[in-house]
């Protein structure tokens, strides 16, 4: 359960995907089509932030990431360094637990086209912005994707052009607090080998280093 200053799961502030995840329910009666909530260790020492819930993937389950391609690298790389006890993300009640680390998304609601527009991504912030609040010192925030990156760079109020996103790139937000950057791991990047495993290994081996 997290405060609603981080995570309202009756949160309708953006018309456009409240009016969306309504008609998805219609169509999947069994789909999540909620907010979905940021999950793993409360006490994580690092967040995770993607984009938005996908349609078939979290959207359907609740669960970021999970039952969605885009989790396939993701949990793979979680479980390879440690921070998983599981390798996959099939569904919720799977067993799957996180240890030291949390995902989250810039934006909690499915859009249409996996799209949001600037200003839910702006309403959206505020969670975010208190999430990130939660991270003790030493903390490492990793960017899956340019969305994610300038949501977290919005929630400290630091200027687009102080911390230019790069693959494998990493940003002092704080005193003690970093900004990894990733490409995201969607299918497309996989599939055209824009992100490969190594090149994703590549990211959480430079997380290691700083968590040490």
């Amino acid at each position: 359960m997290y405060p609603k200053a981080v995570f309202d799961q009756d949160c309708n502030q953006c018309p456009r995907l409240a009016d969306f995840l309504c008609t998805v329910k219609e169509k999947h009666p069994t789909y999540h089509a909620r907010p979905v909530a940021p999950f793993g260790d409360s006490h994580a020492e690092l967040l995770i932030v993607g984009l938005a819930p996908g349609l078939h993937g979290a959207n359907a389950t609740g669960r970021p990431f999970t039952q969605d391609y885009a989790g396939l690298l993701l949990y793979e790389a979680l479980y390879e360094f440690g921070y998983s006890n599981q390798l996959n993300s099939v569904a919720l009640g799977d067993g799957l637990k996180l240890k030291r680390c949390r995902i989250t998304n810039a934006v909690k609601c499915l859009p249409p086209q996996n799209k949001p527009t600037g200003a839910e991504i702006n309403q959206c912030n505020h969670f975010l912005a208190a999430e990130l609040q939660t991270l003790p010192e030493r903390a490492v925030i990793l960017a899956l994707g340019t969305v994610a990156h300038l949501a977290v760079l919005k929630a400290y109020q630091i200027k687009q052009s102080s911390a230019v996103f790069a693959h494998n790139a990493q940003h002092t937000l704080a005193p003690g607090l970093t900004l990894v950057d990733s490409y995201h791991t969607s299918r497309y990047n996989v599939q055209t080998n824009r992100l490969t495993k190594a090149m994703f290994n590549a990211v959480f081996r430079r997380i290691e280093g700083l968590l040490i």
